[in-house]
């Protein structure tokens, strides 16, 4: 075989490799968006000693064309240098250019690296940090040139010890590219694509959109074209299944609030202005919370009064169209759903027969989920949130008017119930008094000294008035108990007592049996008790105890710390339960209840 067949013969496996780390790094849209051209030759000076890439501001990328690298490196390494020139770290301007200090370019290396950390193109080198700071590359520079680059950022480049970047002056005739907007609009057009690929819209980052079902036109339209409904319907799923509505009796949608899902039947037929109308509803029903608002009324009834009431409005509101058969009733206009709930109360055969989006005889507000539990989110602060800024922007843009119902509602909303602790501290205000000193001659006043010829009465509590402003603490310390509970409950009661000078307040310990702790000092309720028992819950021994304590004032309150899990209790005085967020007592509380978040 002669040389020249050898030669031939012979593979350029550094091109290769470089090719296909090329290939890798143009699968991301973003980053193929971004033009520039490559210098890979032997006579290539700029091409970096012991590194890889060398980007400089006339959009070349120096490679030396022998140097070995695997493809997963070339396009970690290819990918850093292009994301400098969408960054703007190399921008291409007329004139004289000034290179940047070695605090600039360490500062952009991190910033692009902490962005290929989130958005990864090949393989991160080993020897590079897992995390970096935060900040941009102003103040990462500013920073560095104050207190010194730290060792780990000093070189996080793609041409190791030598500079990544490399300023020159535009030498072209024609007007510079503009790099970093060709990146940012090629980026914001991919995060376009991933979104559409999560909804089901697109196949792939590449593929053509997938036509929008009527249902899913009408979602789209209210994040894009009312703001009153878009805050809530970006946040929440449509799920279209036939069989799932044929399994729950789903004639056309319902909604489940907690799980932020509407149910639509896509067996039914209904145009985009009809589709808006249905959506807007069930966003209604779960935005104004009326599954909550339900109480001890009968459920369905007052489904069909929010009903009466939501599409009252929306006709107000000319949103949609509503489909044939709803509940519209123009003498029920301008009344609340209680208000109606309690007229239509009286003819229950009657309202049996009507039917809600759902079906006859059944309500679209579901109670639970129909599929498995999504992760946790505050609903009360989501739908609030979303109605709000709903509200703001329909009325900022001059939309229209709303109807006066509606807006008392949202309204209402935006002002969520006072928290927990500052509820308590009305009630302390309320049933705690403060001991009121007495005056009396029998004790020189402080200023006394100041002026010896003029009389002057002192101050003091007298022993039965410090007895008296003080209350009881029945604290439930069984096994459910959670301590991240009992330190927030007590702190608090430990700090609103202390702000009303109240000496000391009666604590019991229950569990399976009361432990009396006495009168402990209002600043050890929280710091140094020790909790005695970890049994059962049985707090009416408790109780008793209080009630049949000679020390222990009659007009004294009691506050009972417990988590729900709980004996059915009997108190003759004033007193309120301190309890979880989310948790019942299995009784009907004739005191104040607090819920602790």
């Amino acid at each position: 075989m002669s040389r020249r067949t050898a030669a031939r013969k012979k593979r350029d496996l550094a091109g290769e490799a470089f090719a296909e780390g090329m290939r890798l790094m143009k699968a991301n849209p973003a980053l193929a968006a971004v033009e520039f051209d490559v210098c890979r030759h032997e006579e290539c000076r700029l091409a970096p000693r012991d590194g890889l890439v060398v980007v400089d501001s006339d959009g070349d990328l120096h490679a030396h064309p022998a140097r070995l690298a695997e493809p997963a490196a070339w396009a970690w390494a290819l990918a850093h240098a292009v994301l400098h020139l969408g960054f703007g770290h190399v921008p291409a301007v007329k004139g004289e250019r000034t290179q940047p200090d070695r605090y600039d370019l360490a500062a952009r290396c991190v910033v692009v690296n902490r962005f290929l950390l989130g958005f990864p193109v090949g393989e991160t080198p080993e020897h590079l940090p897992a995390a970096y700071p935060d900040g941009d590359e102003e103040q990462l520079a500013a920073r560095w040139r104050r207190d010194g680059i730290p060792a780990v950022y000093e070189h996080c480049g793609t041409a190791g010890p030598e500079p990544d970047q490399l300023l020159l002056p535009w030498a072209g005739w024609s007007q510079p590219p503009d790099w970093q907007l060709a990146f940012a609009t090629a980026l914001t057009r991919t995060v376009s694509a991933a979104m559409d690929m999560a909804g089901g819209r697109r196949d792939s980052l590449s593929g053509q959109l997938a036509p929008q079902r009527p249902w899913e036109k009408a979602l789209s339209w209210f994040v894009s074209s009312y703001p009153l409904l878009g805050g809530v319907a970006a946040g929440i799923k449509l799920v279209a299944d036939a069989e799932v509505a044929h399994a729950h009796g789903i004639a056309i949608a319902a909604v489940n609030a907690e799980a932020a899902e509407i149910y639509i039947n896509p067996l039914r037929r209904f145009d985009d202005e009809e589709w808006r109308f249905i959506l807007a509803h069930e966003m209604l029903h779960a935005a104004l919370r009326h599954g909550d608002r339900c109480g001890a009324r009968d459920p369905y009834l007052f489904n069909i009064a929010c009903d009466y009431v939501i599409n009252g409005w929306l006709d107000e509101m000319q949103v949609g169209t509503m489909p044939e058969g709803l509940l519209h009733d123009q003498s029920l206009a301008g009344l609340s759903s209680e208000e109606v709930y309690d007229r239509i109360a009286g003819d229950l055969r009657r309202m049996r027969r009507l039917a809600t989006l759902r079906g006859k005889g059944a309500g679209d507000i579901l109670g639970a989920p129909l599929g498995p539990p999504r992760d946790h989110v505050d609903l009360d602060e989501f739908y609030r949130r979303g109605l709000r800024q709903g509200l703001d922007l329909h009325q900022r843009q001059e939309r229209g008017f709303l109807p006066g119902g509606l807006v008392e509602e949202i309204r209402a909303l935006s002002h969520p119930p006072l928290p927990w602790d500052a509820r308590l501290a009305r009630w302390f205000d309320e049933f705690v008094p403060r001991p009121e000193p007495v005056r009396t001659y029998a004790r020189p006043a402080r200023r006394q000294a100041a002026t010896p010829d003029i009389p002057r009465a002192g101050r003091y509590f007298p022993p039965e008035e410090i007895a008296r402003c003080t209350f009881g603490v029945v604290l439930d310390t069984s096994g459910s108990m959670d301590r991240v509970l009992l330190g927030k409950a007590l702190g608090a009661i430990a700090s609103y007592a202390e702000a009303r000078d109240v000496p000391a307040a009666r604590v019991v310990f229950c569990d399976a049996a009361p432990h009396d702790a006495g009168y402990l000092p209002v600043t050890e309720i929280a710091g140094r008790v020790r909790v005695h028992g970890r049994g059962g819950t049985v707090l009416q021994p408790g109780i008793d105890l209080l009630h049949r304590a000679d020390d222990f004032p009659p007009g004294a309150p009691v506050l009972v710390i417990t988590d729900g899990w709980c004996d059915v209790l009997r108190v003759r005085r004033e007193h309120a339960y301190l309890i979880p967020r989310g948790a019942r007592l299995p009784f009907t509380a004739r005191g104040s209840v607090f819920y602790v978040s």
